[in-house]
């Protein structure tokens, strides 16, 4: 079970990473979204979530401080890299923290204690099984934001590279595709039920 679930973690990290394959610093960076949601700002978010999980929750700190991740951080500083985080630091840190979370899973059993001082107090106790489940659910989710968000940047779309999981269809075939989705959409009855 343990390795089935550090697998799922591994395919999640290495789909994240490989959404920056081929774009430059601008493109990794750009909000694309109202809130803000970037590709790299993804990879930074996902270090923290790792480091806290795998690191401070059993007691097995990761060595190296993470300025956004302090008191006085200011909101949201770990959904963005600053023009002084390149792309090579984000993403080398970000590996890093794997090496620390992956020595965390291998040095414990399932079934081992922690504390998430930040969850609510009956909520605080967990085991590593548990952790190891959520930061899978969590990894995979934004590796989600990032496939919309690397298609939104140049129309990249895919689950990994040489498996897109989609259907084979050319430009075309995708126009046509979404033209018929946007017909669906406007012939549906708005939100409250009255009709546009």
């Amino acid at each position: 079970m343990k390795d089935d679930l550090h697998r799922y973690l591994q395919e999640a990290r290495e789909a994240l990473l490989w959404k920056l394959d081929g774009l430059g610093e601008r493109d990794v960076r750009r909000p694309l979204t109202p809130t803000g949601t970037n590709l790299l700002g993804l990879v930074k978010h996902l270090a923290g979530v790792e480091a806290g999980y795998f690191g401070e929750v059993f007691q097995r700190p990761f060595p190296e401080p993470l300025p956004w991740a302090g008191d006085d951080a200011e909101p949201n500083a770990d959904m963005w890299a600053t023009a002084g985080e390149s792309r090579a630091e984000v993403v080398d840190l970000y590996r890093r923290v794997w090496r620390h979370s992956d020595a965390t899973v291998a040095a414990l059993p399932l079934h081992a204690p922690g504390r998430v001082p930040w969850w609510r107090p009956a909520a605080q106790p967990v085991t590593l099984g548990r952790v190891l489940v959520h930061v899978v659910a969590e990894t995979h989710r934004h590796a989600g934001h990032a496939d919309v968000v690397r298609e939104l940047v140049d129309g990249g779309a895919g689950v990994r590279s040489g498996s897109s999981n989609l259907p084979d269809g050319d430009a075309a075939w995708w126009s046509a595709h979404r033209a018929r989705l946007q017909g669906v959409a406007d012939g549906a009855e708005p939100a409250g039920g009255f009709p546009a």
